[in-house]
């Protein structure tokens, strides 16, 4: 398993992916292609061998205190094999390198996995938004996390060798 920094050379597996994991609301390749290409935008891919499994992006403008989880995507193949968490921890860790305190993301209400992953790095409910993932009328979660209080408890884990992930 290869992690590394997506690029727009990887739009078209990126959106295999997208259409993929979100039939009903993926992205379009144009929006994806922005999110590749803008200043605010971080994305990284995981590969195995020569295939991109999976893939994850963060909004965070540069001076910002905030940032947003934009999206992951892990291919079914893949799944429950701790990418998600990896990613998830790729973008955090960027978080930090641009000096944010909070990260924010939105997950669909019908999907307990991601929110439990969510939740156990530290991520909390602080709102809803009735009907947002259409078509489907499904409410999204919104979550955030204390940063500077993850990285804490990352760098206390990590002195004392147990690990974080």
């Amino acid at each position: 398993m290869a992690t590394r920094t997506a690029t727009v050379s990887d739009l078209d597996a990126i959106m295999a992916l997208e259409n993929a994991s979100f039939p009903t609301d993926a992205w379009s390749a144009a929006m994806m292609r922005e999110e590749l290409a803008s200043p605010h935008g971080w994305y990284v891919v995981v590969e195995e061998g020569e295939r991109l499994v999976g893939y994850a992006g963060l909004r965070a403008v540069r001076g910002a205190r905030d940032a947003d989880v934009q999206t992951i995507a892990i291919a079914a193949t893949a799944r429950g094999r701790g990418r998600g968490r990896a990613l998830l921890g790729e973008l955090l860790g960027e978080a930090v390198r641009r000096d944010v305190h909070q990260v924010f993301l939105e997950v669909r209400a019908d999907n307990p996995v991601a929110q439990t992953l969510y939740a156990s790095e530290g991520f909390a409910e602080v709102g809803r938004r009735p009907r947002y993932y259409q078509p489907d009328d499904v409410d999204a979660i919104v979550m955030q996390l204390d940063l500077r209080g993850w990285a804490a408890a990352r760098a206390t884990a990590t002195s004392t060798g147990k690990g974080w992930c």
